[in-house]
């Protein structure tokens, strides 16, 4: 009896877990070709591009993305001012060309966050510590202001006329 109420619950434990598992990148996508649609998705929607730049390895990256999902105002400011794009970094697909092109943000730590305006040009790199409140998650004043900083809004000369 011991053994079958220790391997139902070893069972529920583990299907407990798998369903807590967040997939927010993807290692087999083409993110070439996934950067390129949201340039022109920006373009069209005057919007810039945040580049999330991480795996689902990383417990800050998950974090990042749960706070992204569940603080109404940054899913609002990510929203109005964002194509979000969450591009792979894993030992399936590390993205190394992409991440050469965007000048070896990596070297930041993960997860790194890329700024490209509507055309793809890169604007800022983000290394995620500065966001962090005491290593015990993501301060929201800080990422509000990294995000309206780097908006479209931010960036134009019109704003401060």
């Amino acid at each position: 009896m011991k053994i079958k109420f220790l391997l139902l619950f070893l069972f529920i434990i583990s299907f407990v877990n798998s369903q807590d598992k967040k997939t927010i990148y993807n290692p087999t996508d083409d993110a070439q070709k996934k950067i390129d649609s949201c340039i022109v998705e920006a373009k069209k929607e005057k919007k810039f591009i945040l580049l999330q730049i991480g795996g689902n390895w990383c417990i800050w990256c998950i974090r990042f993305h749960k706070l992204t999902q569940d603080n109404y105002d940054i899913r609002n400011s990510l929203m109005n001012n964002f194509i979000v794009y969450h591009l792979n970094y894993s030992k399936e697909n590390k993205n190394e060309a992409i991440l050469a092109k965007l000048g070896f943000p990596q070297r930041f730590g993960f997860p790194v966050f890329v700024i490209l305006n509507e055309n793809g040009v890169r604007i800022h790199t983000q290394q995620s510590d500065f966001l962090e409140d005491n290593n015990s998650g993501y301060d929201l004043k800080k990422v509000e202001k990294f995000l309206f900083n780097w908006s479209p809004k931010a960036l134009d000369p019109n704003t401060y006329n």
